[in-house]
């Protein structure tokens, strides 16, 4: 019979625990926010403890849930950064110029712009191409010899699934480092380091946190003494854009109800997206977890226990018809942001504008903790008047 102390600990109790539990100085259930910048020396300026140093990298609450994210990812070693911005920020560095960057098209407008000047910039040739066709995106890898490929899976807004671990592989043989922005799956649901991905990233402002009060990024390493991670960790310590301590908080705070609030998210959404499906005035749903999404055989395979919180919608007429549902929501909040508690809608032409090619009738939902029953009334309300042709 196997001794229950050696048997490995669930995500979930894991996350209850906030990776610690008990505080050792003070047995406190809760623990302590350090606030200090800096560590004070003794009368031959030896470091009173030689692990703090200075804030910047040397905060132990900070410490704390980089190791209890790592864990859940599987990883070796994890950094917590300023934003999602700031991790794929020090992520992108590591690529010099004149070498290639391959990226996923149809990601996060926000990356893709981002990159795009980035690259301009820095003397990086950026190539953008549809990781939903592994063949011919392996095919690029091979030819175009990239130091970086990344992928967005699922992505956003589009809930595309790239095949991590056939990407990662080919990659691998070309020299180049893999990195994955998983935000909209959390290592609840996958883990693409365990798929060979080299690197993971989230935005932790997103359903990490899942509170809406957090600013915060994260990039965790499959192996810690790669060139790639020393780079990493040396980038968040040199340029500074760390977690304040706050932040850091509350974001391990956030984290301790992650496994519950992804299981009630994911549930949600399937009965959403699914209801969505059969409306008349939808003319698509973008959900993995539906069987007529062309990429659900392959979430199937990478995720486990859901498909995600995030998915979108195109309805049928005008973007003024979607901007009439949009306006007519009373308990999904219009915001930009997703993986919060509370459901949010955007309408993604609006906000990325016409030079992102976004369908006009493209709605984003990141669906929350309230009742299906709920969400779906106030969807099938904000449709009916499209429906009767108001």
């Amino acid at each position: 019979m196997q001794d229950p102390r050696n048997a490995k600990i669930s995500p979930a109790s894991r996350l209850a625990h906030g990776g610690g539990g008990i505080d050792p100085q003070t047995g406190a259930m809760v623990p302590p926010i350090q606030t200090a910048t800096t560590f004070a020396r003794d009368e031959s300026y030896r470091l009173t403890s030689p692990s703090h140093l200075y804030s910047r990298d040397d905060n132990d609450l900070t410490r704390q849930t980089e190791a209890l994210i790592a864990d859940l990812e599987g990883g070796a070693e994890a950094r917590l950064f300023a934003s999602g911005m700031a991790a794929i920020a020090a992520t992108v560095r590591m690529v010099r110029p004149e070498q290639t960057i391959l990226v996923q098209s149809g990601i996060y407008w926000g990356t893709t712009l981002w990159l795009r000047k980035h690259c301009q910039h820095a003397g990086i040739a950026l190539i953008e191409a549809d990781a939903t066709d592994t063949e011919r995106f392996c095919e690029t890898i091979s030819e175009s010899g990239p130091a970086l490929v990344l992928i967005e899976v699922p992505s956003n807004p589009y809930l595309g699934m790239a095949d991590i671990a056939s990407i990662a592989k080919v990659a691998g043989n070309a020299g180049a480092v893999t990195a994955v922005d998983a935000t909209a799956a959390t290592p609840i649901l996958m883990r693409p380091l365990e798929l060979g991905a080299d690197l993971v990233l989230h935005s932790a402002t997103k359903a990490l946190n899942g509170h809406s009060d957090v600013l915060a990024g994260v990039v965790s390493c499959r192996d810690a003494d790669s060139d790639a991670w020393k780079f990493i960790r040396e980038e968040r310590h040199d340029a500074g854009a760390v977690l304040p301590a706050f932040e850091a908080y509350l974001l391990l705070r956030g984290l301790r109800t992650l496994s519950l609030r992804i299981e009630r998210m994911c549930s949600n959404a399937q009965a959403i997206a699914e209801a969505l499906q059969a409306h008349p005035m939808v003319e698509t749903v973008l959900y993995p977890g539906l069987p007529t999404h062309p990429g659900h055989s392959l979430a199937t395979r990478q995720m486990h226990d859901g498909y995600g919180y995030l998915m979108s919608f195109v309805t049928k007429g005008s973007a003024q018809d979607a901007l009439g549902v949009v306006g007519r929501l009373k308990l999904i909040k219009r915001a930009t942001s997703l993986g919060g508690v509370e459901s949010l809608v955007e309408h993604r032409r609006t906000i990325e504008g016409d030079a992102s090619g976004i369908p006009e009738g493209l709605i984003r939902l990141s669906v929350g903790i309230e009742s299906a029953d709920d969400l779906i009334a106030d969807l099938m309300h904000a449709l009916s008047p499209l429906a009767a042709g108001e």
